[in-house]
């Protein structure tokens, strides 16, 4: 682990609380970012931002709804305020709905788009504005989801919305190359967090599916985030990273 590979960088993580997005929160700040840590629940964001500091990392919390716009710009503004800068914007926060779709209210999709689209639309375009800015480029991540690339049973909108997060980091190619400004996003598959670990058979299910042999776990996901975010990947934009031990290529999935 390089201590000093994000030193002088400022990172915002989404959905930050558990899972994948406090793994990359809390490797960032291991490697030397200051790092603001969101989730909408206030006690996972205190524990989190408690957790990596008791570890000598750099970080902040501001518990809030990451699909909210005037929330979003003032992430990007307490990050500024507190660290100076903005280098780093990771929109982690998601929501996953899943319900037949011949039942699926508009309730629940607008839900899901609210925060799977509009919080990845709006956290790119605040933080793009502040890198614009500073002049001295960034980059911003997209979570995304193997869904995104093939179907999977009750799970239509959420689909939809990881698909459209795509297109977006390709779209945005256009317009943020000019300030140095990278965008991309990353396609995990079946991931043991805490979230999936309450279905007791997912662990087992999902290994006899996946051609490596099992689940990706939280670290996997969060250093193929920090690559696509470090100054090793400078020259990669526009591009989706799929983190999925080889199940889109082969594998039916277990449900």
């Amino acid at each position: 682990m390089n201590q000093d590979l994000f030193k002088a960088h400022t990172a915002i993580v989404t959905g930050a609380g558990q899972g994948i997005g406090f793994e990359i929160a809390r490797q960032l700040a291991q490697q030397g970012a200051a790092v603001l840590l969101n989730d909408i629940d206030e006690t996972l964001t205190t524990a989190a931002v408690n957790k990596i500091k008791s570890e000598g990392g750099n970080c902040i919390g501001l518990a809030g709804d990451a699909g909210d716009v005037p929330f979003i710009y003032h992430m990007v503004q307490q990050a500024v305020n507190t660290f100076g800068r903005l280098n780093i914007a990771i929109a982690n926060a998601g929501i996953t709905l899943f319900a037949d779709f011949f039942e699926y209210t508009r309730k629940s999709f607008d839900s899901v788009m609210h925060l799977n689209l509009a919080g990845s639309f709006f956290l790119a375009q605040a933080a793009a504005k502040q890198m614009k800015q500073q002049g001295t480029g960034g980059s911003i991540l997209f979570m995304s989801s193997v869904v995104g690339h093939r179907a999977h049973k009750k799970l239509s909108a959420y689909a939809m919305s990881k698909a459209g997060i795509e297109m977006l980091a390709k779209n945005l190619v256009i317009e943020l190359s000019p300030y140095k400004i990278t965008v991309n996003a990353i396609a995990p598959g079946a991931t043991v967090t805490e979230r999936t670990m309450q279905d007791p058979d997912y662990e087992n299910n999902w290994s006899r599916f996946i051609p490596m042999g099992r689940p990706a776990n939280v670290d996997d996901i969060a250093k193929a985030a920090l690559f696509l975010v470090s100054p090793d990947a400078t020259q990669i934009t526009g591009q989706c990273l799929i983190v999925d031990g080889g199940w889109l290529a082969t594998g039916p999935s277990p449900y």
